[in-house]
């Protein structure tokens, strides 16, 4: 079960990346077609009119895929922001049940989450929403990744609460990457 939790995390942590690097090769694409047109208009040439279309909305749906695809993994790598000044100068003991308050805490709010953006999804299915950019894309599809990645981070944070409640993680910041 350990290896399977690891990678759904890793698989998480590998379609963010594939999301950023379509952004990456998108925007690339975006101001060599510009930097072409420049060129081609300074030769006294006609432009080619070389751009994409909803490039700047279809940038920030992957910008959403990647941020809550990734969730998961940069919480089993402990890549998340963690402030723990008063947290490291307290007693072992106490460190343990701030952890778990915390953990319990986090699985609230990403429980809560997913209820309603599960909702909000079925939403946006039902009534056909789609976005108002150039591009007419259907809101259910970014929202069902951001549901996908809500999920995924849910898993991941039972399965530092059980690691917690096991021993198997000593604190929160215990947590060791992936191999």
């Amino acid at each position: 079960m350990r290896r399977f939790l690891d990678s759904l995390y890793r698989f998480g942590g590998y379609i963010a990346a594939l999301q950023l690097t379509a952004i990456m090769v998108m925007v690339v694409l975006q101001v060599s077609g510009r930097v072409l047109d420049k060129a081609l208009q300074a030769l006294g040439l006609n432009s080619l009119g070389l751009q994409i279309p909803g490039l700047a909305e279809l940038a920030g749906f992957l910008l959403l895929g990647a941020t809550f695809t990734g969730l998961a993994y940069t919480l089993t790598v402990g890549g998340h922001i963690r402030v723990d000044l008063l947290h490291r100068v307290l007693p072992a003991s106490i460190q343990k049940a701030l952890d778990l308050l915390v953990t319990v805490i986090a699985l609230a709010i990403t429980g809560y989450a997913v209820w309603y953006s599960v909702l909000l999804t079925y939403d946006s299915y039902d009534f056909g929403d789609l976005s108002i950019g150039m591009v007419p894309v259907p809101l259910w599809i970014p929202q069902l990744v951001m549901v996908v990645g809500l999920i995924w981070l849910l898993v991941a944070l039972l399965d530092v609460l059980l690691g917690l409640i096991t021993g198997r993680i000593t604190h929160i910041k215990d947590e060791a990457p992936l191999e």
